[in-house]
Parts: C-alpha cells; sequence; structure tokens
C-alpha cells in the first residue's frame, strides 16, 4: 500500500506520518485490497479549541473510493477518528460483498 501525504499550512513532520502510517498499516493488514492512502493534514483557524487540526484520509481500492474526515484539537486524535470511520466504511462495504 503507497501512503501519500499532503500539507496545507502545516510543516511536514516524519513523526506524524509514521503515526499515520502505523495506523494505515494496521487496516490494510485487516483490508488487504487497499491500493493506496492519501492523508491530508491541515489546520484551520476556528473559534473552538477542540477543532482546528484537520485530517482527510482517503482510499484507492477496488470499487469506489473510500474517504473520512475528522477534525480535532491535535492531529493524532484527528488520525485516530479518521482510521476508525475508514474502518466501519470497509466492514460494511464487506459485509455487502459476502456472498450468503
Amino acid at each position: 500500500m503507497d501512503i501519500i501525504y499532503e500539507y496545507d499550512g502545516v510543516t511536514a513532520s516524519s513523526r506524524l506520518e509514521g503515526y499515520a502510517a502505523e495506523k494505515l498499516n494496521k487496516l490494510h493488514h485487516k483490508f488487504d485490497d487497499i491500493i493506496r492512502a492519501d492523508v491530508f493534514l491541515k489546520q484551520e483557524n476556528t473559534s473552538s479549541d477542540e477543532t482546528g487540526m484537520i485530517c482527510n484520509i482517503r482510499l484507492s481500492l477496488p470499487g469506489p473510493r473510500i474517504f473520512a474526515e475528522a477534525s480535532n484539537e491535535n492531529f493524532e486524535e484527528s488520525v485516530n477518528e479518521s482510521v476508525r470511520e475508514l474502518e466501519r466504511q470497509l466492514k460494511k462495504r464487506k459485509d455487502k460483498m459476502k456472498a450468503y
């Protein structure tokens, strides 16, 4: 699985890339048909302290792409929330594809 990182208003961080890669690799072990992950990290000015660090993840796999977005007070929480949402979508998709 290829992982591509894009930053918008944020400096690149190898620690953050490693953290996201670890989470996405765990997801790849469960769902091995994932081809590529695009991770978009951006910071937005908001009036709330609990949001503003945004993580968008788009997964490319056979069929339609899957997308998740999360905004929290830090990037680690945003990555976690996005990966949980992707896992939920992948499970739902896998259940639909099961032959009964």
